[in-house]
């Protein structure tokens, strides 16, 4: 008992009890995801990591993406730009202009690099 000049208390012990679904949902309503009658692969997805769940869905549709580049390079093969003939005249083009003169294909090291070839 706790005693006050005016009052007489009792203390009482109060077990708390968090709500089912976890911090920040209520008893009186369903929890987010987790409604009545949906599946069970939704109601499983809901209640693992986000961080999991972002990266399944980010490999995912990457896979799914990538599909339509797969079947044109089976039908066309690679783009041409990436012959050994059109990079050559593309870096004597660059080196032309003198593009990137300091530390690119330009440079002193990168002219000699090449010439060794």
């Amino acid at each position: 008992t706790y005693n006050t000049p005016t009052q007489k208390f009792k203390m009482v012990k109060v077990w708390y009890e968090p709500p089912p679904y976890g911090p920040g949902t209520s008893l009186n309503r369903p929890a987010y995801g987790h409604q009545a009658g949906g599946t069970q692969l939704i109601q499983q997805l809901s209640r693992r990591p986000q961080g999991m769940l972002i990266a399944g869905a980010l490999v995912t549709f990457s896979a799914i993406a990538y599909i339509p580049i797969m079947i044109r390079e089976a039908r066309q093969g690679l783009p041409f730009t990436i012959s050994p003939e059109y990079m050559a005249a593309q870096r004597a083009y660059m080196r032309y202009h003198n593009m990137n003169p300091i530390f690119g294909i330009s440079s002193k090291e990168a002219r000699a690099a090449d010439e060794a070839h």
